[in-house]
């Protein structure tokens, strides 16, 4: 990549940035000067900080689309002899542009969301929030590893107080502790990734770390260290294990922003140091890259199909995504290793839409269950139901959300599985016999992920929206507000334009892949098709399918309810015979995810709880456990308090005993000295 400095006016783009992320941290000091007035902070403040999201993003769309050489600054921050580098350059720029069309969405839908409070005062929640948006968006311009850590740092601090915002109870202060401890391993091993990048110089920078020359054993260090290091923070297998604690223990605005953000800064993180600070790439790198990633996404979709919380459900559906998003980038370092730049690219692209496109849909998703949290006061799945009579807007825009995440076409999910599908056809390509074997049934992986996916998504919404009230509170259900529609359609419409405009997705990623592999896909296709290699080879029209589309349901409109107007009836459904259906009659949580349990039921930990046959309403439930905490963690945990208890034994509390330690390690100190 280019490394020179800019001209001044060039600059003024990574000036305007920085400045403002400082913006958000002076708008969350701005809500402790009024921390309980709630009407400045959700009518002010968050609407303030969703217009900054708005400047970021277009900041980096311009910065994307006017091809603009890297832009490099010195901070007058940091250490003495240490000072913080920040840089603009393609990468950056479209994690930015991510960053700031998912949090606009989030911002103004908090706005709606936090007139409530969540059990934090409302001038300390706008502070935590906009603090960790900054230090999201500070992690991405980092360019040096000292910055880049402090930043990192800062975000997994403030997204820990905003999880445990509601840290009076219990399992919710349990669930920001594995959080918080998974979030400083991770740390660990990016700052043993970055010490080895260094070379063994005093030089920190990231254009010392490029320059630097690793043997290949180092390299492959460096490497591992940051697969382990993001993939914690990403939430791969099995480094997962605080995702589905955490994000349903936060605020619906903070898990989407955990989600759909968060975790796309562990993907920049992956992407800066295996194709940026890493001059070489070896296949065996992209096969473990491959294996874990289209492990964790079919681990995460199997997981969600058994949830009966639809928060948890949606966390286990975010370990499928960031699972298809590493699976593509494996694919881009097994191709570029294998000397196939032209494929490396289209599987990087996918893998960049794809991380686009996740912050979009389940920011969407997350957002639009907190608006059913506020208005039932209900997580479980199993006490919802016909939500759709009372909550019309919220279930109109969380269709396109679930549509989106199923990967059906017109919408945007469609169009990064499309690419990565595309990508595995490209695989016979690499010259390996051996994995020309074994990757073709990565793409049956990929294919069975994508078919739970969908599963899921039908649970997920059939459940909430369709069919009848499972308790009686939910006909006073109301729905979302004017600021949370706003918020929701933002996000709802992003999920259809780059459905529809998939090309304009498509040339966003391109300028990265052109800087990181030196090659680009197909670009100069218009804005609504999308033809990645050659149009003879595979294409997609999203604006003709969505074009047909209405005019299906426009001509069967017509159909039914002017030409055949007068020879309708209404009446109830046939109810297979019985006429009195009750909502205990519908498919549950419970139900949908049986069949999955029995194919996959070597993935999971199941207790069932039998009823007694004295009960008059009986229920058969059963608790479903992630086996990897079982086999790995939980054995660590016990090993690590059995050795705290043994440590424990040296304080006996007695001045002799003591003294006694400090006398045999001054002799221990003298024998070593002589």
């Amino acid at each position: 990549m280019m490394t020179g400095m800019t001209s001044a006016v060039a600059i003024h783009d990574l000036h305007f940035l920085l400045w403002l992320a400082a913006a958000w941290i002076a708008l969350g000091f701005m809500g402790m000067l009024r921390p309980h007035t709630t009407r400045f902070i959700a009518h002010l403040l968050f609407p303030l900080g969703a217009i900054l999201c708005l400047g970021v993003a277009l900041l980096a769309g311009i910065f994307l689309a006017t091809g603009h050489a890297p832009q490099m600054v010195i901070l007058p921050l940091g250490l003495p002899n240490l000072p913080f580098h920040a840089r603009l350059d393609t990468l950056t720029g479209f994690f930015l542009l991510l960053l700031g069309l998912a949090g606009a969405g989030i911002s103004i839908f908090a706005a709606g969301y936090f007139r409530h409070g969540q059990g934090t005062p409302p001038g300390l929640l706008c502070l935590q929030y906009h603090v960790f948006l900054a230090s999201m968006a500070l992690v991405i311009l980092a360019d040096d590893a000292y910055f880049f850590m402090v930043a990192w740092e800062t975000m997994a601090l403030s997204s820990y107080f905003l999880v445990t915002s509601q840290h009076r109870i219990a399992e919710i202060r349990r669930a920001g502790f594995l959080y918080l401890l998974m979030a400083h391993v991770g740390a660990l091993c990016i700052l043993l990734s970055f010490g080895v990048l260094q070379g063994g110089r005093w030089q920190f920078t990231f254009d010392a770390m490029r320059g630097a020359s690793l043997p290949p054993f180092w390299a492959s260090a460096a490497f591992l260290l940051a697969l382990l290091g993001f993939g914690a923070k990403a939430g791969l297998v099995p480094l997962h294990v605080w995702l589905p604690e955490a994000h349903p223990a936060a605020p619906s605005p903070v898990s989407a922003m955990m989600s759909g953000l968060m975790l796309s800064t562990a993907v920049y993180g992956m992407l800066r140091i295996s194709f940026d600070l890493l001059h070489i790439r070896y296949w065996w790198w992209g096969v473990l890259v491959l294996g874990v990633g289209l492990f964790s996404a079919l681990f995460g979709a199997i997981f969600a199909t058994v949830q009966t919380d639809m928060k948890r459900l949606l966390a286990y559906s975010s370990i499928e995504n960031i699972g298809v998003i590493f699976t593509g980038i494996g694919l881009a370092i097994l191709f570029d290793a294998s000397h196939l730049p032209l494929f490396a690219a289209l599987a990087l692209s996918a893998a960049l839409i794809h991380s686009l496109n996740h912050s979009i849909f389940k920011s969407l998703l997350f957002l639009a269950t907190g608006s059913v949290l506020h208005a039932t006061n209900q997580r479980s799945l199993g006490k919802l139901g016909g939500l759709i009579r009372s909550m019309p807007w919220v279930a109109t825009l969380a269709l396109v959300g679930t549509l989106a995440i199923a990967g059906l076409p017109p919408l945007n999910g469609f169009v990064s599985e499309w690419l990565l599908l595309q990508s595995f056809l490209y695989t016979p390509q690499i010259p390996h016999a051996f994995l020309n074997m074994l990757i073709p049934l990565g793409a049956a992986v990929l294919a069975l992920t994508a078919a739970l996916a969908a599963y899921v998504m039908v649970k997920f919404y059939g459940v909430i929206f369709l069919g009848q009230h499972r308790e009686p509170s939910l006909v006073n259900a109301h729905d979302a507000d004017w600021l949370e529609r706003i918020g929701l359609a933002w996000l709802a419409l992003g999920c259809i334009a780059i459905g529809v405009m998939p090309q304009l997705a498509l040339r966003a990623a391109g300028t990265v892949t052109g800087a990181l592999l030196g090659q680009t896909v197909n670009l100069g296709s218009p804005f609504w098709w999308l033809a990645p290699i050659a149009p003879k080879q595979a294409s997609y029209n999203g604006l003709l399918l969505l074009a047909g589309i209405v005019a299906v349901v426009s001509i069967t409109f017509v159909v039914v309810r002017v030409l055949a107007h007068g020879r309708m009836r209404r009446t109830v459904p046939w109810d297979c015979g019985y006429p009195w259906q009750t909502s205990r009659m519908q498919d549950t949580a419970e139900g949908f995810g049986q069949p999955i349990r029995h194919i996959f039921g070597s993935f999971f930990g199941m207790e069932r709880e039998l009823p007694s046959p004295t009960d008059v309403a009986p229920r058969y439930r059963i608790h479903i456990e992630d086996r990897i905490w079982g086999v790995l963690y939980l054995p660590i945990a016990r090993g690590v308090q059995r050795l705290a208890d043994w440590v424990g034994l040296l304080q006996s509390g007695r001045l002799p005993i003591y003294l006694l330690y400090s006398f045999l390690t001054l002799i221990a100190l003298l024998v070593f000295v002589l």
